[in-house]
């Protein structure tokens, strides 16, 4: 049951065949303004607000870095990042900085100098970009699982540091989400109850996280469009089967939206879907439409743009 992410993770759920396809898709991704994300994952309230006050006054510098001038940044400070290891507000703000710049590369170089740390906001960092280097189109089918392998285990690191933190929690259950592919169905459907367990953990602790209301509403999507067949053998594993309806589905996907309007392009998508399977036209069509004219910025949003507009066009 992989997936339970956005590209996110970056892309979600691309189907609800739960033997055969991923069970969410992608994580967070798509950068969903990364530097509420990525900020909003060391504390909440107002450690939330001094930590993003920090983050403008010493990032703001350090953003107009161009990419030339980021390469010679690193190459003339590597040796002083090593040395100076306990200067993890620095750390975070550049991995921050490379995530959502989307160099994926440079940003698992950089945070791969300190996989001993054992700082809960370095470690589900590397489980993120572990999980962002698998799912590179060129990446090769045995990287991925390696690194998807390494991702979970990073992620559980972070659990085990600080079981505090929303966005470790959230991050772990992705990378179970993701881990699924390689396991069976069997494994794929029982991680299902940890996966949900975990992004409910990650919704108590920061229910303005626009990102894990999505994620959850996806899981609950997911099972709620699960074929008649996949349900009987669920049903034949485990007493009590994961379950869900649409219109859970749409409170989380309505919440997420509220927390942040606009925020995602697939939460808008996911709106107008679960409209339709709910019969009404009248807000699919609204959702859809917007999902359709949202401003692209991704490769992603360009693939929800498309799956928008064939939506329209079959009503």
């Amino acid at each position: 049951m992989a997936g339970v992410v956005t590209a996110a993770a970056r892309r979600f759920h691309r189907g609800s065949a739960l033997a055969g396809a991923r069970l969410f898709c992608e994580a967070p991704g798509a950068r969903l303004g990364w530097r509420r994300q990525a900020l909003s994952g060391r504390g909440g309230g107002r450690r939330e607000v001094l930590e993003k006050s920090r983050f403008f006054r010493r990032g703001f510098a350090f953003s107009a870095l161009s990419y030339l001038g980021y390469e010679a940044y690193v190459f003339i400070s590597q040796s002083a990042m090593v040395v100076h290891a306990g200067d993890q507000d620095e750390l975070l703000d550049q991995a921050d900085y490379l995530y959502g710049s989307g160099e994926t590369e440079k940003l698992c170089q950089l945070l791969n100098q300190h996989k001993t740390s054992d700082n809960a906001q370095v470690l589900w960092r590397l489980a993120r970009a572990s999980r962002d280097l698998a799912q590179l189109s060129h990446t090769s089918a045995e990287k991925k699982r390696q690194l998807t392998y390494e991702a979970l285990d990073y992620a559980k690191k972070a659990l085990e540091k600080d079981p505090s933190c929303f966005s470790v929690h959230k991050w772990y259950a992705i990378c179970i989400s993701d881990v699924g592919d390689y396991e069976g169905i069997k494994t794929k459907i029982a991680n299902a109850f940890v996966i949900k367990e975990h992004f409910q953990k990650a919704i108590e602790l920061n229910p303005k996280d626009a990102t894990s209301l999505h994620l959850m509403g996806i899981w609950c999507y997911t099972f709620a469009e699960m074929p008649w067949y996949q349900s009987k053998i669920a049903a034949v594993l485990f007493s009590t089967p994961p379950s869900s309806t649409y219109e859970e589905a749409l409170r989380y996907f309505q919440k997420a939206e509220d927390v942040e309007p606009n925020f995602y392009s697939k939460n808008l998508l996911f709106l107008g879907k679960t409209y339709m399977k709910l019969n009404n036209r009248k807000l699919a069509l609204l959702w859809l439409t917007k999902a359709k004219e949202r401003l692209s910025h991704t490769e992603e949003d360009k693939q929800v743009q498309k799956e928008a507009l064939e939506l329209l066009n079959s009503m």
